[in-house]
């Protein structure tokens, strides 16, 4: 098991049994590999929500609010007309073919997580962005999705984000069981 999956099944509990996920056809579908950590993560998780906070995006989610492969294509879109206006931001993305997919949003908020993903990276030397979704900051943090998600349910995460964490007791809210 991935290090930081495994320090997350001991803060969290995992839900139930481990759920698999045709990897092979969402990867095809995104035109790219995704990081193992997170691969993991949905597998043993699922999707849904870590400390009424975090929603982790699943592929094989039937809402598509929920959907990684509907969000993907959606926050391209939106991403797109969105640079079209303002300037990418230019310490994260500008220049170098850099590029963005989303793996988890902030409930209720607008914000997102997402990889960053540069030319010649492996997908397990992917980091993650914070997008504040209803503004223009975005907060990069040099660790995978597994290792930023611990980071914020510890308290130990380098951001101005997420106020409500962490919490005296965690948990994870299965999309199974919220949807």
């Amino acid at each position: 098991m991935q290090p930081a999956v495994a320090r997350l099944t001991a803060l969290v509990p995992p839900p139930g049994p481990r759920r698999s996920r045709d990897w092979a056809a969402v990867e095809q579908q995104l035109g790219t590999a995704l990081p193992p950590d997170y691969k993991e993560l949905v597998e043993v998780y699922g999707g849904g929500i870590f400390d009424e906070e975090i929603r982790l995006l699943d592929p094989a989610c039937p809402d598509k609010d929920y959907n990684l492969l509907d969000e993907a294509r959606e926050r391209a879109e939106i991403l797109a007309s969105l640079w079209e206006f303002e300037p990418k931001p230019p310490q994260l993305l500008a220049g170098d073919g850099a590029q963005v997919l989303p793996w988890a949003y902030i409930e209720g908020s607008g914000a997102m997580l997402y990889w960053l993903r540069r030319p010649g990276q492996q997908p397990e030397q992917w980091t993650t962005l914070f997008n504040e979704g209803r503004g223009p900051e975005w907060e990069h943090h040099p660790h995978s999705c597994a290792q930023f998600l611990l980071l914020v349910l510890t308290g130990e995460a380098d951001t101005v984000y997420f106020d409500a964490l962490p919490s005296r007791q965690h948990q994870f809210d299965s999309n199974d069981d919220v949807l």
